[in-house]
């Protein structure tokens, strides 16, 4: 797999609203709301131009039983994925070519929090946002088939401001 990051893309916003909406549309009652996450969702940085949605739902199980309706609309589930209560679905397009991932949640999981934390700190603090940009860049050069290198290499600068985010996020709730 080639790590390709480009230049923000103001499309971004529009495909996710319309893949959200096949999705959305295609669970139907299941869905509590779905969420643009991950860079492609922070204005103005570089990104792997894959769309994330956060999905949570209000019964995982309920998702369990909708995998064949995910898969009807070209997404791969494979389960937890590495992370206990997630259900994680992939797809790519023709060329095989990954184009959009679904981390999908029960309401109420913590993992829903750090998610939006996390992007909610990069939109408000710009320059956080950039240096997290020039690291993706720089990593993707430095690495450009070897994705394990590339996560490794982002690990502790997420890390960092994600906990600074969680905090931020939770501060600015009350």
């Amino acid at each position: 797999m080639h790590i390709r990051v480009v230049p923000p893309n103001p499309a971004w916003k529009s495909d996710f609203e319309t893949e959200g909406k096949r999705i959305t549309q295609a669970l139907g009652e299941i869905v509590v709301v779905l969420h643009h996450i991950g860079s492609t969702s922070i204005p103005g940085i570089y990104a792997k131009p894959i769309i994330d949605f956060l999905l949570e739902v209000d019964d995982i199980a309920r998702l369990d039983d909708k995998q064949p309706v995910m898969e009807q609309l070209g997404y791969e589930g494979l389960g937890e994925f590495g992370i206990p209560g997630r259900r994680y679905f992939r797809k790519n397009n023709a060329a095989g070519v990954r184009t959009h991932q679904v981390h999908a949640f029960q309401a109420g999981s913590p993992e829903i929090e750090r998610h939006l934390a996390f992007r909610d700190y990069m939109i408000a603090h710009p320059a956080a946002a950039q240096n997290y940009s020039a690291l993706k860049q720089k990593l993707a050069e430095a690495h450009p088939y070897d994705i394990e290198a590339y996560m490794d290499g982002k690990d502790p600068f997420i890390k960092e401001h994600q906990a600074k985010a969680v905090a931020w996020y939770r501060d600015k709730q009350t």
